[in-house]
């Protein structure tokens, strides 16, 4: 079995989440594996704007989770082990790499719905407590400068 060190993003947009459906018809969250030398921050910020075009800002550390695929290129067994980054865009603008099918902005109670795997659902359901939490710390920081 392969074991891939991957990185990705839950970016949000006010009350929207950016995911991506992929060639196999899974709706899912922009994230690929970490090249050598970069930091594992640095790698989500990177592959999200490589599968979507979207430049967004860490906040946080969101969390990990690992799933195990058959990969048809390889033609062996993969694990996947993600570092997640809860992440913030200025815009909704995107456009997405050609492995992928649809894609775009969801409102996050939609998203959870759409998503294919469960601990990603749980991830953004998670993540989006965090990020409202992040922003209304951040909103009473500046209002009191």
């Amino acid at each position: 079995m392969i074991v891939r060190r991957c990185a990705g993003g839950i970016v949000f947009y006010a009350n929207k989440v950016l995911m991506v459906k992929n060639d196999r018809g899974e709706w899912t969250l922009p994230k690929g594996k970490i090249h050598d030398q970069e930091l594992q921050h640095e790698s989500a910020v990177l592959r999200v704007k490589e599968e979507t075009g979207v430049y967004a800002s860490v906040m946080e550390v969101a969390g990990d989770t690992m799933y195990e695929f058959f990969s048809r290129s390889r033609q062996k067994e993969v694990c996947n082990a993600i570092m997640w980054y809860i992440m913030e865009t200025e815009n909704t603008e995107y456009i997405l790499k050609d492995e992928f099918t649809e894609g775009g902005f969801f409102k996050v109670k939609d998203a959870i719905k759409m998503l294919t795997h469960n601990e990603e659902k749980s991830l953004v359901d998670i993540s989006y407590k965090k990020y409202k939490e992040l922003k209304k710390q951040v909103e009473q920081g500046s209002a009191t400068l």
